[in-house]
């Protein structure tokens, strides 16, 4: 089983009650990996344990960069989350461990 954190890493940030989380490939590879499985779907279903979203999804190719920009992530945000991590910066590690289709299996 391949899961992002084997194609990738992560960094995320925050604005208000949204989360935004890049994924950068580590290599050509990966890249076209994560371009053509890492969907909006599948972030979403990941981050719906959270009541997050809607999710949108940015690509950067040149960075072989996928941008993911979820909103309703973050318990309200700083100002309002009394979640241990209120930034949200631990979410990239959620996004990491997301399980990606193995060559053949259909979208989810």
């Amino acid at each position: 089983m391949t899961r992002v954190h084997d194609l990738a890493h992560a960094r995320a940030g925050d604005k208000g009650n949204t989360s935004n989380i890049v994924v950068v490939a580590y290599d050509d590879r990966g890249w076209q990996r994560l371009e053509r499985d890492l969907t909006v779907e599948r972030v979403a279903a990941a981050f719906s344990v959270l009541g997050a979203g809607p999710v949108k999804r940015y690509g950067l190719p040149q960075l072989r960069a996928l941008n993911f920009v979820i909103e309703n992530a973050l318990s309200g945000g700083v100002a309002s989350s009394l979640s241990i991590d209120p930034h949200g910066k631990s979410l990239s590690a959620l996004m990491l461990t997301i399980e990606m289709p193995e060559n053949g299996e259909t979208e989810t």
